[in-house]
């Protein structure tokens, strides 16, 4: 059966029912818009589902250095290195790692870290209204989180980076081994110290705040419409929208569907997004809570743990091999075997779940927020490995874009379109 929707129906749709795309749909949905989300799976089943459950607001770096240059063999190499590049995917990344190299240049840099920061700084709190206003607070441990080291010589790389988030202006306090001890007894006594980033905190189960964003939306009037979105086109009236069950048109289009974004945009602006995809593991310990006060990362081993209403989330490592190769879910195991040595007890991994999926990365480590086509395509993507901490201020700016304005929120100059 086919059907169209016509833009009389509807003011905006919003491809892509993740995170980002339910918490727009929310917000566009409480200033007044008739609201349909699209996407191919139900609400929050893609990065959505299995993402770290992080709020990283620390973390206002780009997604690497000039350091890669020297890991770029390691990356090749080994299948079960933090960072991965699979030599069949290397022709297709190359000219997007040439734009990360060059990004990496001291303005271009400089200006990256200025656009994370100004999201991050203020993510928090935009969370904060956001699951207050739908009574669901719990959600959200604001709690902090922990950065371990366990060699000696990795003190003044942690020196340096202590350094380096003060000057960002980033909460950040120096932990000695035993204040480490007295927060997560169940760590490892050989651990030195590490860095504690109070101004931070966790989900306990990622889905589920999607979840309780789209029911609070379906709930005023957000609609939801399981299809594939294959293509579409600008119209004079809106934007008509190209579904497996028939055309779908708008007068205005949110494309918010993560590592899938580039085609719709490109088939919408003309514009051609340098958007790839760095491919993130977790595995999921459902034997296992109260290990952890709190997310614990390893500086050594470059991966977090979480703890999660579900159990503890073992999750990070990079991959780089587009959104068409079959997950290689021995990376997801790895996780495990990371975090050999970290407790005094092993982790029970019994009954454990991997999983894999896409974060959207742009060369310079922003996403994009914008409003193109004279205003018709609208545009909040790519926010790398930072889309959860950044999906409620990204929402709150998209509101913006269509005439709502929200005082004390990030110039959007640093996440336009234009800017490639």
């Amino acid at each position: 059966m086919t059907t169209t929707c016509t833009a009389s129906d509807l003011d905006i749709a919003v491809v892509g029912a993740g995170i980002v795309g339910v918490a727009c749909a929310l917000q566009l949905a409480r200033h007044g818009k008739r609201v349909v989300l699209v996407d191919r799976q139900a609400p929050g089943m893609g990065a959505s589902f299995g993402n770290a459950g992080h709020l990283a607001t620390e973390q206002v770096f780009p997604i690497a250095d000039l350091s890669i240059l020297k890991r770029l063999p390691a990356m090749l190499m080994d299948p079960m290195g933090p960072l991965r590049l699979d030599w069949k995917y290397l022709p297709k990344a190359l000219p997007w790692f040439v734009r990360l190299l060059l990004n990496l240049r001291s303005k271009p840099f400089r200006r990256s870290v200025a656009g994370i920061r100004a999201l991050n700084e203020t993510s928090l709190a935009a969370w904060q209204r956001l699951l207050g206003s739908i009574g669901e607070d719990e959600l959200l441990r604001e709690d902090g989180s922990l950065l371990v080291y366990e060699r000696a010589e990795s003190s003044s790389a942690l020196d340096a980076l202590q350094a380096r988030m003060r000057q960002q202006n980033v909460a950040v306090e120096r932990w000695q081994a035993d204040a480490v001890r007295r927060a997560a007894p169940q760590l490892s006594e050989h651990l030195l110290g590490g860095l504690f980033f109070p101004a931070t905190g966790h989900f306990l189960d990622p889905h589920q705040a999607v979840e309780a964003l789209y029911e609070a939306a379906r709930a005023i009037g957000v609609r939801f419409i399981q299809r594939e979105v294959r293509g579409g086109r600008v119209t004079a009236d809106g934007v008509a929208l190209l579904t497996e069950q028939g055309e779908l048109n708008a007068r205005q289009v949110l494309i918010a569907c993560g590592a899938h974004s580039a085609f719709l945009t490109e088939a919408l602006t003309g514009k051609r997004v340098p958007l790839d995809t760095e491919r993130g593991y977790h595995l999921m310990l459902p034997k296992e809570h109260g290990r952890l006060p709190f997310a614990v990362t390893s500086l050594e081993r470059k991966f977090i743990m979480t703890p999660m209403a579900g159990g503890l989330r073992l999750a990070g490592t990079v991959e780089f091999a587009g959104l068409q190769s079959p997950p290689n879910m021995g990376r997801a195991w790895q996780l495990q075997h990371l975090s050999q040595g970290l407790f005094k007890r092993e982790l029970d991994v019994g009954e454990a779940t991997p999983w894999m999926g896409f974060r959207p990365s742009l060369p310079d480590s922003l996403p994009v927020i914008d409003r193109v086509c004279d205003g018709k395509v609208l545009l909040a993507f790519g926010h790398q490995h930072l889309g959860l901490t950044q999906a409620a201020v990204t929402a709150e700016m998209v509101v913006g874009l269509v005439g709502a304005g929200i005082e004390g929120l990030p110039n959007l100059e640093a996440y336009r379109l234009g800017r490639f």
